[in-house]
């Protein structure tokens, strides 16, 4: 079958991912480019034109992978409500109990990260997206008078910090935390870093 010639930017995405659903399957340690050329039927030599090394492709896989749930959390977060009922969606999409994808993928690349710089950096600059997204939406909602959280950039990291710890205990052993139990510690902390009580968060606004 004759291949359909692709843009450089049409054929980056292809390669993105086949490499996330290398990463997936095998983990980074073990990935190898032969793989990603591989499932799609390329040369090497096209993989490492595009990427030059794996270092450069896995940390570019991982910005890719990201990209897709920031855009969700933005338009989770951008809807004409209140800030609080779109920090409680947000959270609980964001929860290892939600809907976002990509868990495992993410604790492999933290593991990763702690080794190679190209990805730590990739990793650093997306959690501090995630948390300024937060930040700010808690700032609108004190400025609003919704509730009284005194330090939303504090409040962002604490309850980003408990969500990632969460994806790892659900993710990496299974049946350590019951699924129903983790969303009440998600709703839980929400409710605190706000300042409000937890039944506030099933409040109609």
């Amino acid at each position: 079958m004759t291949r359909v010639r692709l843009s450089v930017a049409e054929r980056r995405e292809e390669l993105l991912g086949a490499a996330i659903e290398q990463i997936s399957a095998r983990g980074v340690a073990a990935l190898r480019i032969a793989d990603v050329a591989a499932a799609l039927g390329v040369s090497n030599a096209l993989v490492l034109y595009h990427f030059s090394t794996k270092e450069k492709l896995v940390a570019a896989a991982f910005a890719h992978a990201a990209e897709d749930d920031l855009a969700h959390l933005r338009k989770l977060l951008g809807r004409r409500t209140s800030a609080l009922r779109r920090l409680r969606t947000a959270v609980r999409w964001y929860a290892p109990t939600g809907h976002a994808k990509g868990w495992r993928l993410w604790i492999e690349g933290w593991a990763v990260a702690l080794r190679e710089p190209a990805l730590r950096e990739v990793a650093r600059e997306l959690d501090h997206q995630w948390k300024a997204a937060i930040a700010e939406v808690i700032a609108e909602g004190v400025a609003a008078g919704e509730f009284p959280c005194p330090d939303p950039d504090g409040a962002a990291l604490r309850l980003t910090a408990l969500l990632d710890g969460l994806a790892v205990q659900l993710t990496s052993y299974a049946g350590a935390v019951p699924r129903a139990r983790a969303q009440e510690w998600a709703d839980e902390a929400l409710a605190r870093e706000l300042g409000l009580a937890r039944e506030a968060l099933t409040t109609t606004r």
